[in-house]
């Protein structure tokens, strides 16, 4: 079969790889075929960023919850956002099996859960007990969580 007749599905393309086909944009395909699961990865860490942002703002701006309740809330709310993209754009982390799944699920919601305690300690930190402006410790907390959020995932959870 030559290239032409070799569909999408059967090379692995997702959206994101056939958008590159289109003319306006399949000038930056090389670069995004080389540099794909970082640019995937800051894509989709950028949406959890804001997201996660957006949520603790809205929770305790709004809705007047504890600072550490509100960051707990919502972190489970992002983390479950990260784990399917995670595992369907960035890191291509198919498994086969049940075990091989339920162990990819737990050392990356484990790699998760060690971030949300360093996350919780930075802000009980800064914002509880040093007072400092909110929504700015809580960005620069985020900043640390989404590198060592790459860090965890690519060295242990969606390993190759």
């Amino acid at each position: 079969m030559n290239e032409k007749n070799v569909t999408a599905v059967e090379r692995k393309e997702d959206i994101f790889d056939r958008m590159m086909h289109l003319p306006v944009l399949n000038i930056f395909e090389p670069f995004y075929k080389k540099y794909k699961e970082g640019l995937m990865y800051l894509f989709f860490g950028g949406l959890a960023f804001f997201l996660n942002i957006i949520l603790f703002a809205l929770f305790t701006d709004f809705m007047k919850i504890n600072d550490l309740l509100a960051n707990a809330i919502s972190w489970v709310i992002c983390v479950l956002f990260q784990y399917v993209t995670n595992k369907t754009w960035v890191f291509d982390g198919h498994v086969e099996g049940t075990a091989a799944l339920i162990k990819q699920i737990s050392s990356f919601f484990g790699g998760r859960v060690f971030t949300l305690v360093v996350e919780e300690i930075i802000i009980l930190i800064f914002i509880t007990w040093l007072g400092f402006n909110r929504i700015a410790v809580k960005l620069v907390a985020q900043f640390v969580v989404i590198v060592l959020n790459y860090i965890i995932s690519k060295l242990f959870v969606f390993k190759k």
